[in-house]
């Protein structure tokens, strides 16, 4: 697996890289043809540090980020997202292509787990609401507004500037973002 470790307002130095590299290459054990390239970002932000790693795969995109006080300590907790999002992942491909080749091809089998099966109970996918709402015609400042007004992080509601169903989110600088439908 080819890695590209970039640094945001941080100097990687060769024993971060080399820590970096080292725990995501046990990551390798779980698939059966490797990624072309994994990207890790680290980035120092208001003395938080941020490490972000995505790996792209066939039909699968593994993404993952963390903020602590220790840049080695959010390297393991990402690593640790990976993982549990590839048994996720995986658990979910064997329930739907049991007997097919295809996907399911991507993991291999019986690795770092003794039991397909088993899940994580925060892997445990439970639906406990459901919501119901008319979507009102209105702007994008308009939907911000109505997002901090009901006290939420999303908002979702009909653009009335090109008729389509839009979500304007927060994102964690504290800035907007808006997701339009393609």
């Amino acid at each position: 697996m080819k890695y590209i470790i970039r640094g945001h307002r941080i100097q990687v130095t060769e024993a971060l890289r080399e820590y970096a590299v080292k725990k995501i290459s046990r990551l390798e054990k779980y698939f059966e043809a490797p990624a072309s390239e994994t990207t890790v970002t680290l980035s120092v932000t208001k003395g938080k540090h941020a490490v972000e790693v995505t790996i792209p795969l066939v039909g699968v995109m593994l993404r993952a980020e963390d903020k602590s006080e220790d840049m080695y300590s959010s390297i393991d907790v990402v690593v640790d997202k990976l993982e549990r999002q590839i048994r996720k992942h995986k658990t979910k491909m064997n329930r739907k292509f049991r007997h097919e080749s295809g996907v399911k091809a991507l993991f291999k089998e019986g690795a770092g787990q003794t039991s397909v099966s088993v899940m994580d109970e925060e892997d445990e996918l439970e639906l406990v609401r459901t919501k119901r709402f008319m979507l009102k015609p209105m702007d994008v400042e308009e939907a911000i507004l109505q997002m901090n007004m009901v006290g939420h992080n999303f908002f979702v509601f009909s653009n009335i500037d090109n008729k389509e169903v839009n979500v304007v989110y927060k994102r964690s600088d504290g800035k907007y973002g808006l997701i339009e439908q393609v």
